[in-house]
């Protein structure tokens, strides 16, 4: 096995409390201009705009607090993503949808909006998810991305331009754990690390060199190792698993952060930034979280959105002042949320809707605490955290060992993709095993918990 792949493995996710579903599973989300949190009992709750119906509570009046998404329950992850439309998908595997419709993006068969939730048609065995601009994706426990709603740039990936109501599978694409979406273009995450994009490629959006549109999947020029993505509005970014950022695309406001406002179609490093673990993208605005829980923000500021105390912009990484123990976060186009380690919610930037939560509608350029929230389900979701556990050969065609030499081995659960348990290996003659010869090939999660009592969630592919 090669230092990059044990790197790889070895940059994981450290779980608040205990649910090894999704990895990437989002307690928090926020739409174009609403937001969105996922409570301890499987239930949702929104605020901000509701001109579509995004909220899902069955009117169309805007909220600047929290109400509860109308029936439904038993949600384990919620689709990041910027437009006017939410996603969730539930513990069955399957997703659902609502708010605006004009291009298909609720998946139901139909172009009509719906203020309360509709099941995405046809779709089942759903891990995560994204929204873009009047599109939407989901991936599938088995690696796949299916896709649906507008498509004049080829945003849906299957090869053709013609937009669709219903889901439909992206050209030629397995083995994918995360996507992303922005106004055109569609960003996934491969289980090797590689990245691929579709769709628009006006301001070097897909990344691959060129500035032409694709409606099938091209691959990211010389990017390896990648742990996370995000995307924008017309750009996006990714982690790799030495803690570096890297940005590509629209580049207007400095939302590449390498110094420059100049529009990139190859990945640029992000500048000054390292012990990255997770990013986010609004509008024209740039996130990331640092393994020390800080966040550093860079791009389009107009409304506070770099949450600095200034609305000037900035084409390099700024910190968010006295913002620490940060666990989750998530960008509208513009405005800002954050989860913190104790369980709260802050919220930045653009409030004229409501979407900071915080029962004004006055924006703010420093983070202030969402209100009325609900007890979030932090058992979804993730700090990200280096950690010595390794697993090989990953991906395998049926035996894994897993070792963690640092704190040791107590306890080895198997989960798939929806979280799922399937198996709880015993140790023999001092090793864990994990026999995955008779499952589906796809996305499993080895969870460890070690002798001090960390919950540790490690990605294993079976081939």
């Amino acid at each position: 096995m090669s230092f990059a792949t044990i790197t790889r493995i070895c940059f994981t996710h450290l779980v608040i409390g205990f649910s090894p579903s999704a990895a990437f599973a989002q307690v928090i989300a926020a739409g174009g201009y609403h937001s969105l949190a996922l409570c301890a009992d499987g239930t949702v709750q929104s605020w901000g705009n509701n001109g579509s119906g995004e909220l899902g509570n069955g009117s169309n009046t805007s909220m600047n607090h929290p109400v509860p998404v109308n029936a439904l329950a038993g949600v384990v992850a919620l689709a990041p993503g910027l437009g006017a439309h939410s996603l969730a998908v539930r513990t069955d595997g399957t997703a659902w949808a609502w708010g605006s419709n004009g291009a298909g993006q609720l998946g139901n068969g139909a172009n009509v909006d719906s203020n309360v939730p509709v099941q995405v048609s046809g779709l089942g065995n759903v891990a995560t998810a994204a929204i873009g601009y009047g599109y939407s994706h989901a991936v599938k426990d088995d690696g796949t991305v299916w896709s649906w709603g507008s498509n004049g740039y080829g945003e849906l990936g299957n090869g053709n331009n013609v937009p669709s109501n219903f889901p439909v599978q992206v050209s030629g694409l397995t083995n994918v754990e995360r996507v992303g979406a922005g106004w055109g273009h569609s960003v996934a995450l491969r289980t090797d690390g590689t990245v691929v994009t579709w769709g628009s490629c006006i301001y070097g959006e897909l990344g691959n060199g060129g500035n032409v549109d694709s409606n099938v999947p091209v691959e990211v020029s010389a990017l390896t190792n990648v742990t996370a993505i995000a995307s924008g509005r017309a750009h996006c970014l990714a982690v790799k698993d030495d803690g570096t950022v890297w940005a590509w695309g629209a580049n207007t406001y400095g939302a590449l952060g390498d110094s420059s406002y100049t529009n990139r179609n190859e990945p640029v490093h992000v500048n000054g930034l390292t012990s990255v673990v997770d990013v986010a993208a609004g509008q024209y605005f740039s996130l990331a979280l640092k393994s020390d829980g800080t966040v550093w923000a860079w791009g389009q500021n107009n409304y506070g959105m770099l949450g600095n105390g200034g609305i000037t912009d900035s084409n390099e990484p700024v910190q968010v002042p006295a913002l620490t123990d940060v666990v989750a976060m998530a960008a509208g186009e513009f405005h800002v949320l954050v989860v913190k380690a104790d369980g709260t919610a802050w919220a930045w930037g653009s409030n004229s809707t409501g979407a900071l939560g915080n029962n004004t509608f006055t924006e703010s350029h420093v983070p202030v605490q969402v209100q009325d929230l609900c007890v979030l389900n932090t058992s979804v979701n993730v700090v990200v955290r280096p950690a010595s556990v390794a697993i090989h050969p990953n991906p395998t065609k049926g035996l894994s060992t897993v070792e963690c030499p640092i704190g040791g081995i107590r306890q080895l659960l198997v989960h798939n993709a929806l979280g799922q348990p399937i198996q709880q290996p015993q140790p023999s003659a001092g090793r864990w095993v994990v026999d995955l010869t008779t499952v589906p090939a796809g996305l499993y999660f080895c969870v460890v918990r070690t002798m001090d009592g960390d919950m540790i969630p490690v990605r294993l592919v079976k081939e």
